[in-house]
């Protein structure tokens, strides 16, 4: 019997959700899977972050965390500074 590894585990998961949102409302067996707009997006987000992890591309080092982190905020700050601007041209 084989075990499974995180990095299959994410894969399967990833699978799964991807599945559930592009099928949306269906029935496996007596269950039916109806997710609605929100959860076949929030299925979609967490699907394919899953395939990501899975396939190593957000294995992030606590160095590259703290770099988006403030990258982030940078461009909230940004973006804010110039939403308000649009609303006090108008």
């Amino acid at each position: 019997m084989t075990d499974l590894t995180p990095n299959s585990t994410f894969l399967i998961t990833g699978i799964i959700f991807i599945t559930i949102a592009v099928i949306g409302q269906s029935k496996l067996g007596f269950i039916e899977i109806n997710p609605g707009c929100f959860g076949r997006l929030l299925a979609l987000l967490i699907g394919t972050s899953s395939l990501l992890y899975a396939l190593g591309l957000l294995n992030f080092s606590a160095g590259s965390l703290d770099f988006l982190r403030t990258s982030l905020t940078e461009q909230i700050k940004q973006s804010i500074s110039s939403i308000n601007d649009l609303l006090q041209g108008s």
